[in-house]
C-alpha cells in the first residue's frame, strides 16, 4: 500500500517555492488548512499567488500571509478584510476578482481538464470588459488592468469565456483522511475543498483524523486520494491512529 501520510509537516510544504500558486479550500476560517498556511510562514515563502474563496477576517490562515507580506496575487471572490484592501489600492499585492461561483466551477474545471467554460455571470461588468484594476501603482494609479474576456451570444444572452484554474498546489483541510489520502470533509467544511484539491498539480491534506485505509466507506470519500500527494495531521505531529472500535456504528442507509 502506498502511504501517503507524512509526520512532519514542514517537510512537506518546504516542496512549495517561492513564487508558486496555490489552491486553498476553505470558506473564512471552515475548513481552511491553517497547518498548511502557517507552514508557508515558518519556511519563509514569499510572492504567492493565493486562489481562495476568501482571506479570512483576521490575521490568521490566509490573513497570516497577507500580514507578513507574502501575497504577490489573490483570486477570490470576497476579500473583506480590510488590511488587504490597504495593500491592493497601496500596490503591494493583485486581486482577480472572480464571482463564487464561477470560481468554484473554474477550480473544479481546472481539475477535471477542462480548459475553459461560457457562463453568464460577470457578463456586461468591468470584471469581463477589461476595466477592473489587477494592480495598482505606489502613486495610487492604475498600473494593470485585468484583461478583457472573450464573450459570445448564446440563447440571446452574452457569457464569458472562464478559463479552468490549475493551480501549482492544492491545500486542503479534511475531517478523515486514510493513508491512501482519501478524504472526507464535515459540513460545512467541503465548500471549496474538494475543487481546490482536484486544482492542483500537487495537493497537500490536513486532517484532523488519521484512519486506515479500509475505514471509510466509498460512499463517504469526498476527494479521492488520487488527488492527493501528501497527508498530514492538522496539528503537525504524528498521531495515533483512531481506533475504529470507537468510532460510531455506520447507520445502513
Amino acid at each position: 500500500m502506498i502511504d501517503k501520510f507524512r509526520e512532519d509537516v514542514l517537510s512537506v510544504v518546504d516542496a512549495v517555492p517561492s513564487g508558486a500558486s496555490i489552491a486553498v479550500g476553505g470558506f473564512g476560517s471552515s475548513g481552511r488548512p491553517d497547518a498548511l498556511l502557517d507552514a508557508l510562514c515558518e519556511l519563509d515563502k514569499r510572492d504567492l499567488h493565493v486562489i481562495v474563496n476568501n482571506v479570512g477576517h483576521d490575521f490568521t490562515g490566509v490573513g497570516r500571509l497577507l500580514h507578513e507580506g507574502r501575497l504577490r496575487r489573490v483570486t477570490a471572490s470576497f476579500p473583506i478584510l480590510q488590511e488587504f484592501y490597504d495593500e491592493y489600492f497601496a500596490g503591494r499585492v493583485e486581486l482577480e476578482l472572480i464571482p463564487q461561483g464561477t470560481l468554484a466551477e473554474r477550480l473544479r474545471a481546472g481539475g477535471a481538464g477542462i480548459p475553459a467554460f461560457f457562463t453568464p455571470s460577470g457578463a456586461g461588468t468591468m470584471l469581463s470588459d477589461g476595466s477592473f484594476t489587477l494592480r495598482y501603482a505606489p502613486d495610487g494609479g492604475v498600473a494593470e488592468h485585468v484583461p478583457a474576456k472573450e464573450t459570445r451570444l448564446i440563447n440571446g444572452r452574452e457569457h464569458v469565456l472562464e478559463e479552468g484554474i490549475v493551480a501549482d498546489f492544492g491545500f486542503v483541510k479534511a475531517h478523515k483522511g486514510d493513508r491512501k489520502g482519501n478524504l472526507r470533509f464535515r459540513l460545512s467544511a467541503r465548500n471549496f475543498n474538494p475543487m481546490a484539491g482536484m486544482s492542483g498539480r500537487t495537493t497537500f491534506a490536513e486532517v484532523e483524523h488519521l484512519v486506515e485505509a479500509d475505514e471509510l466507506h466509498p460512499d463517504d470519500v469526498h476527494l479521492p486520494g488520487v488527488f492527493v500527494d501528501d497527508v498530514v495531521l492538522s496539528t503537525g505531529k504524528a498521531p495515533a491512529i483512531d481506533d475504529p472500535a470507537a468510532a460510531p456504528t455506520r447507520k445502513a442507509s
